[in-house]
């Protein structure tokens, strides 16, 4: 579903979503100017399209002990291991998230370890061992300065 097909009703449900994904859909409905019914056929619908793609509770990692954040670059061999890679990622627990780049590296992941130890066993152990990974790059993280979701207002120029 391209921004096209968002109506302005849509756009502002998402907006209430986006502040507050356990907002009541009974209060997103007055605040529409609809019935509840029909926002719970709008959310399905945006379900559906794949625009929602679920919620979440958003945990502190550093309340949980992983008190370190890193990025790591990963160099793949042959860009046809790419897909391979990710599946492999997927099984190391401390890795949250993955991303296909462009520049000098073929990958990103984004991982949560409780200390640098930790950190350095998560690479050497489990990254580096993963066949067509041949170096990577490690950036940690300082502090996250905010997280927040795409600028819903955009949509609206």
């Amino acid at each position: 579903m391209s921004k096209e097909l968002l109506d302005a009703t849509d756009r502002k449900i998402l907006k209430f979503l986006v502040k507050n994904a356990r907002m009541p859909y009974l209060e997103i409905a007055r605040a529409c100017g609809i019935s509840g019914a029909a926002i719970h056929q709008r959310i399905k619908k945006l379900e559906d399209e794949g625009v929602i793609l679920g919620s979440r509770m958003i945990v502190n990692p550093k309340m949980l002990g992983f008190d370190v954040c890193a990025f790591v670059n990963l160099r793949i061999q042959d860009p046809m291991m790419s897909i391979s890679v990710a599946e492999k990622m997927k099984h190391i627990p401390e890795v949250v998230e993955c991303h296909f780049i462009t520049g000098t590296y073929t990958a990103m992941v984004k991982l949560y370890c409780v200390d640098n130890e930790h950190l350095m066993h998560t690479i050497f152990d489990n990254i580096l061992r993963i066949p067509g990974i041949t170096s990577t790059q490690t950036y940690i993280s300082l502090n996250e300065m905010f997280q927040r979701e795409p600028h819903i207002d955009y949509l609206d120029r």
